[in-house]
């Protein structure tokens, strides 16, 4: 018994002496239950819906102003006036807007003469949260225009026609550039930053500090090859990935070429600094699960970011994950170009440069 409580004592002691261990095995049991708790079935809001109105009568501005009336009310969306529709529908395309509300000219007229009525909603049907919201929200904002004598055969209550952009998108094409993201952040984890924390702990980490190499060359040559495995990772899942889940034109060269370009800049936007100043080899294990919770859920992966609180949206405005989730949505899900993606691709490349720089003078080159 003395024998096996020594163990025990020792074992402890080692526990003892990891705080960030200690504190990140009774922390992340609440964090995972907080995040999940408020990463699913949240209610939408503060869509972004273009108004078109190509009519301009007095029904058609009673239109406009029950949509503004729903945005101050239980804004589920807001209202961008828009006067050209191609230049709508293309930002609907681009993912700046969620949805396009067309009132056509002579709607006024048959409003008033009650002539079958009708107002159309282009919608991005990529989200099927998001394309249900919209619906239901529209729906709702023409039924006051409902009638209250006898049913005629021709409907005297405004009608609205659904249009969607794209082909049906089933759930598990909706989840795809979450999983590309996910496979690209295990490998830069599992093929970069823990076995950089397992060779110091086994000693191999002396043999870089002995030689006349910089920081900076350190820093960068862990990077780039974390990245390589990342993007192989990253480019295996995408096309394993996009014909299991039956993504059309899953093999065509120009999108392939795009989303690696994507790839690329994500796995190199994922190397976390914060692996340079760990020595415990079992603390990156424990951080793994922490950054997978707090960085994938409130991305959008899962679930519309609109249905989230205010405090699981700002974690989304800075998570690297938000990016590269919404960049490969629109090049898988849309099939857009990269001017689509811009703003992602550009961000990617800001957070890797900032996580290099201060990556570089973390390091030490000491035991």
């Amino acid at each position: 018994m003395n024998r096996m409580w020594a163990i025990v004592e020792r074992e402890l002691r080692r526990f003892k002496r990891s705080p960030t261990l200690i504190v990140i095995s009774m922390v992340f049991p609440l964090v995972q239950l907080v995040v999940l708790g408020y990463a699913f079935g949240g209610n939408v809001k503060h869509l972004k819906i273009a108004v078109v109105d190509q009519d301009g009568g007095v029904p058609a501005v009673r239109v406009r102003e029950l949509a503004m009336a729903v945005a101050g009310g239980a804004q589920t969306f807001d209202t961008i006036p828009y006067s050209d529709q191609g230049q709508a529908v293309q930002d609907l395309r681009n993912g700046r807007i969620n949805g396009v509300l067309t009132i056509p000219p002579e709607f006024s007229r048959r409003v008033l003469t009650k002539d079958d009525p009708h107002v159309a909603l282009i919608e991005d049907n990529t989200d099927n949260f998001v394309s249900a919201t919209l619906v239901g929200a529209a729906s709702g904002l023409l039924s006051s225009f409902a009638p209250t004598g006898p049913m005629t055969r021709i409907s005297p209550e405004p009608q609205l026609d659904v249009v969607e952009v794209y082909p049906y998108v089933p759930y598990v094409q909706y989840l795809l550039p979450g999983s590309i993201t996910m496979s690209i952040f295990m490998m830069v984890m599992i093929g970069g930053g823990i076995i950089f924390i397992d060779d110091k702990a086994r000693g191999l980490h002396e043999g870089y500090l002995v030689t006349p190499i910089s920081k900076l060359e350190l820093v960068a040559g862990f990077n780039v090859s974390g990245t390589i495995k990342a993007v192989l990772a990253g480019v295996s899942i995408m096309i394993v990935g996009s014909l299991v889940a039956g993504i059309p034109m899953a093999l065509d060269p120009m999108r392939l070429l795009r989303l690696t370009v994507v790839i690329v800049v994500t796995a190199f936007a994922l190397m976390f600094l914060i692996m340079v100043r760990v020595t415990d080899p079992l603390t990156p294990r424990a951080i793994f699960g922490v950054l997978n919770t707090l960085l994938y859920f409130p991305s959008g992966a899962v679930y519309p970011q609109q249905g989230f609180p205010k405090w699981m949206q700002l974690i989304a405005v800075v998570d690297p994950f938000t990016y590269a989730v919404h960049a490969f949505k629109n090049l898988l899900l849309k099939n857009t170009g990269l001017g689509a993606v811009t703003f992602d691709l550009f961000y990617l490349v800001a957070f890797s440069a900032v996580c290099m720089t201060a990556a570089t003078m973390l390091f030490k080159r000491t035991l």
